[in-house]
């Protein structure tokens, strides 16, 4: 298991992205927009891990309402795992809320799902599928 990437929930790429692009000396590895989130997306590669900046695209979204709550700033942390699935069920048998049952699509069509907050320090954990 590594740390695959930080999340970081911003009210507007247009005007994070190119802080970011100064702070660590060159631009996003890639941007898109993640229908199933409802939200833009903006990675930039950091040594072996990434920070993925994410601005809603609608005012349904729950970065939306976290942006609302709680203001810009870190939005989750993912760790990569071998076999989503399997990691899914050992830890719902251990006792670990889960957000997402099922594994879903996430940015550059990766395989995620969620765990609440309420089982993890109050950390919202996203888990990635990295084979």
């Amino acid at each position: 298991m590594k740390i695959h990437h930080v999340g970081i929930a911003v009210e507007s790429l247009e005007k994070t992205v190119p802080v970011f692009e100064k702070l660590l000396g060159e631009g996003p590895v890639s941007q898109e927009v993640v229908e199933d989130q409802q939200a833009r997306v903006a990675v930039f590669q950091v040594g072996e891990s990434r920070l993925e900046l994410l601005e809603p695209t609608s005012p349904e979204s729950t970065l939306t309402r976290f942006l609302a709550k709680r203001g810009q700033g870190i939005h989750h942390l993912t760790l990569a795992v071998a076999d989503l699935a399997q990691a899914l069920r050992t830890l719902e048998e251990g006792g670990v809320k889960l957000i997402d049952r099922q594994p879903r699509l996430g940015a550059g069509k990766k395989r995620i799902a969620f765990l609440h907050p309420s089982s993890t320090a109050g950390v919202l954990i996203e888990l990635v599928e990295e084979k």
